[in-house]
């Protein structure tokens, strides 16, 4: 249990600095930091799946068409995903992509009840409807609608929902994701370069090895993530999945000084009650089910 708390909450810490990275690389445009992502995140998992000569799994994949497909479309929406939370990174958004990763669990709850026919109970509906308030909020105040965390949320749902029903593991599936979107990634950094507009070409030597540092710092805490999630229980999990938004809200407001006023802050609150909610209800249910203990135990 240590162990695999160790792992998760290192997964997500790592999560939760990413925007120090990116905005390491800002001088690099969003798509060609995406395009770099693919690229070399095939390299650092074709590595270790090269050291653990763990190649069988590519049969399965031959042999299911259908597997493929599914890949094919966690690919694009982690892509999705990728793509505006670095644009937003770069564009001084970092609190509004926060709010993503903050209502994802419950636009996960939603997408459960909706696609996979999972009952919800009244708590959970009570959390997604203040949820839903605390983004009216932030829509009325800002007289538009927040996007940018809206499409984190929906599309990291949508990433996570072809990945729960699909049968390869962590590293074997980001292997597959990459290997899909590799060709694009690749056509587009070789058009910039002949275009003369490749940043890495052109970069120095410690911005190339930023670059080039995109695979392992997109597959490490995924792996950590997995191992994680594999030895403790989904209601813990749910709990520290709150420190990469956390983390990345404070790094958004404290360390690169974007606003957040009041009336921000409001529609954040209710978010966060929403979440607190669907948390504690959780954990009550999940304490509720333990086996009483054995006398003497």
């Amino acid at each position: 249990m240590n162990q695999g708390v160790l792992f998760a909450a290192a997964a997500y810490l790592l999560w939760g600095l990413f925007p120090i990275y990116i905005k390491w690389l800002q001088a690099v445009p969003p798509a060609e930091i995406l395009a770099h992502r693919m690229v070399w995140s095939l390299a650092f998992v074709a590595l270790l799946l090269a050291l653990r000569h763990h190649w069988r799994w590519l049969r399965e994949v031959i042999e299911q068409p259908a597997l493929l497909a599914r890949f094919a479309g966690s690919a694009a929406f982690v892509s999705l995903n990728w793509g505006v939370y670095i644009w937003a990174v770069n564009a001084d958004r970092v609190v509004d992509a926060s709010l993503g990763y903050f209502i994802n669990p419950l636009v996960n709850v939603l997408a459960g009840w909706l696609l996979l026919r999972e009952r919800l109970r009244p708590v959970q509906w009570w959390a997604v409807a203040i949820a839903a308030a605390g983004v009216t909020w932030l829509t009325w105040q800002a007289g538009t609608v927040p996007w940018i965390g809206l499409t984190l949320a929906f599309s990291f749902a949508a990433y996570g929902l072809l990945r729960k029903t699909a049968s390869l593991g962590a590293l074997e599936g980001l292997a597959l994701e990459t290997a899909l979107l590799f060709p694009l990634a690749f056509a587009y950094l070789a058009w910039l370069a002949i275009d003369g507009r490749n940043a890495f070409v052109a970069a120095p030597a410690s911005m190339q090895w930023l670059l080039a540092a995109a695979g392992p710092v997109t597959a490490i805490p995924l792996l950590l993530f997995a191992a994680g999630a594999r030895r403790i229980s989904f209601s813990l999990l749910g709990l520290l999945q709150y420190i990469g938004p956390t983390i990345q809200l404070a790094l958004g407001i404290w360390l690169y000084d974007e606003p957040f006023p009041a009336s921000k802050a409001a529609g954040y609150a209710l978010i966060w009650a929403a979440l607190a909610l669907y948390t504690v209800e959780s954990l009550w249910r999940t304490w509720r089910r333990l086996p009483a203990a054995a006398p003497g135990g």
